[in-house]
């Protein structure tokens, strides 16, 4: 009779917790209603939590929304990465580093 595999002490992977869904949802949602955005995709991982925004479900990510624990104490845990992996912004506060968000892009107005 084959022995059972043993137990592997693995890590729990890393996650978003409510306060941080919650902030991220707010931006999504006014992005959503702006037409901007259209879809997302999460993803947890041993090391990183990834919240990813779409214009559509067949393209690649807009914008990256990561987590990484390890870097909190570095450059910040929080990150906001563009498709071609730019940073575009990094901090300690999940809410400092989403108002990248709140910048108005100039738009072409039809006269």
């Amino acid at each position: 009779m084959p022995e059972p595999a043993p137990k592997r002490n693995r890590e729990p992977d890393v996650f978003f917790d409510r306060a941080e869904l919650d902030a991220i949802l707010s931006v999504y949602g006014r992005k959503v209603a702006e037409g901007e955005w259209r879809d997302y995709a999460m993803g947890a991982h041993k090391d990183v939590a990834v919240f990813s925004v779409f214009r559509r479900a067949s393209e690649m990510p807009l914008y990256r929304i990561e987590k990484r624990p390890k870097l909190a104490r570095r450059q910040g845990a929080y990150a906001v990465i563009a498709p071609g992996g730019q940073i575009l912004k990094r901090g300690h506060e999940l809410k400092q580093v989403l108002k990248i968000f709140e910048k108005r892009a100039l738009r072409l107005i039809d006269a």
